[in-house]
């Protein structure tokens, strides 16, 4: 099959039609949101990316290729900054109508974005733009983003004008610099209970049962981050622990409880090395188009083994696999400064939030109310 062009077009309903032309035929997808990736049509996988390096303007570019190249984040995050940074200029633009009136908003060009252009952005320029993220931005369901999107919004618009400050001299002040991040809303995690965590073990079945439980397992188990378990490869297993490369590239070792080796070994003798992609040779865990397992797949898997356990889908995720093994941990005697290095935050307030879920000290504190014993007198 000959690839002739892909074309991405969006409707007036905000779905997007991704065509592709073949010299034999056309075929037609439409998606509610073309992610990045790599998808499989009749055998064949094509390559979905945002590369910064062919789209964005010189100062966003070389702001991208600093924390790629020097910083060494992953490109997961230098993409995610891009996309950020393109919608903040692209809103810019639009807001001071710096573009025809009619210009679809996605289809804004940025690439002439220069120096000149970034001088005149001011701190309420800013503060319009959160605003109207939380107003007028197309959410999942609803007008308005949430506010950690908000945050992370602001997080990189900060990092970049502070490169252009302090790393290229080329402005004297970050318009950014004394904007509070917007307060976010504390909640208590979500998790399985220890019965319900062992449902969700129990309803794995399938052609890839050993593989599925062998990744269900391992979340629960080891508190790791969905895009940690879909990054990892063989040589990261030893016989009783796994090397995981976390957020900002930091490597962690956990050790494995005989229920994950076992697991591991079973899923290893079944594991078709043979029609492995090249490119990911290494990868341990596969799809059935043996390719590595990506983190899309990994949370479906989970919502549907959920929904066969007879558990809410909607309501768990492999993140919520990961608060489960942070709980479970916590209620068993692992102490918070261990559990932090286990799920490797940087910060131990992160981890403090799970001794909040199932705290024996505040049980005891309800029972010391004498009111507790209160028993409501009854008519003779």
């Amino acid at each position: 099959m000959g690839v002739g062009f892909i074309s991405l077009n969006s409707d007036a309903d905000g779905l997007t039609m991704l065509y592709i032309y073949d010299i034999f035929n056309s075929v037609k997808l439409i998606f509610n949101r073309v992610k990045c990736g790599i998808f499989c049509l009749k055998g064949v996988e094509y390559t979905m990316t945002t590369d910064y390096r062919l789209e964005a303007p010189e100062l966003v570019r070389d702001f991208l290729q600093y924390h790629e190249t020097i910083l060494n984040h992953s490109v997961r995050t230098v993409d995610s900054y891009y996309i950020d940074l393109r919608l903040f200029l692209r809103y810019i633009k639009w807001n001071h109508e710096l573009v025809p009136a009619d210009t679809p908003f996605e289809e804004i060009s940025i690439r002439d974005v220069d120096r000149a252009f970034l001088s005149a952005i001011k701190k309420a320029d800013i503060y319009n733009f959160l605003s109207w993220l939380a107003r007028d931005r197309k959410g999942k369901k609803q007008m308005g983003i949430v506010v950690s999107a908000r945050a992370r919004k602001l997080v990189a618009i900060r990092s970049f004008f502070n490169y252009l400050v302090l790393k290229r001299n080329l402005l004297e002040q970050n318009p950014a610099a004394d904007i509070d991040a917007p307060r976010m809303r504390k909640s208590l995690p979500i998790y399985l209970t220890e019965s319900n965590a062992v449902k969700l073990l129990d309803a794995v079945q399938g052609p890839y049962a050993e593989r599925d439980f062998c990744m269900l397992l391992l979340l629960l188990s080891c508190g790791m981050r969905v895009s940690e378990l879909a990054g990892l490869n063989l040589k990261d297993i030893t016989s009783d622990t796994v090397r995981v490369l976390g957020k900002g590239n930091k490597e962690r070792i956990l050790y494995l409880n005989p229920a994950c080796q076992a697991a591991l070994r079973d899923y290893l003798a079944v594991r078709d090395g043979a029609h492995v992609h090249p490119k990911d040779k290494d990868a341990l865990f596969l799809s059935r188009n043996h390719r590595r397992i990506s983190v899309d797949s990994i949370q479906n898997l989970v919502k549907k083994t959920a929904a066969a356990a007879g558990l809410d889908a909607e309501r768990y995720s492999p993140h919520k696999l990961r608060h489960t093994a942070a709980t479970l941990m916590l209620q068993n005697g692992v102490d918070v400064r261990t559990l932090q290095e286990v799920l490797g935050h940087e910060s131990l307030n992160t981890t403090q939030i799970y001794t909040h879920i199932d705290n024996e000290g505040l049980r005891t504190a309800a029972r010391a109310n004498p009111i507790g014993h209160y028993k409501k007198k009854t008519e003779a």
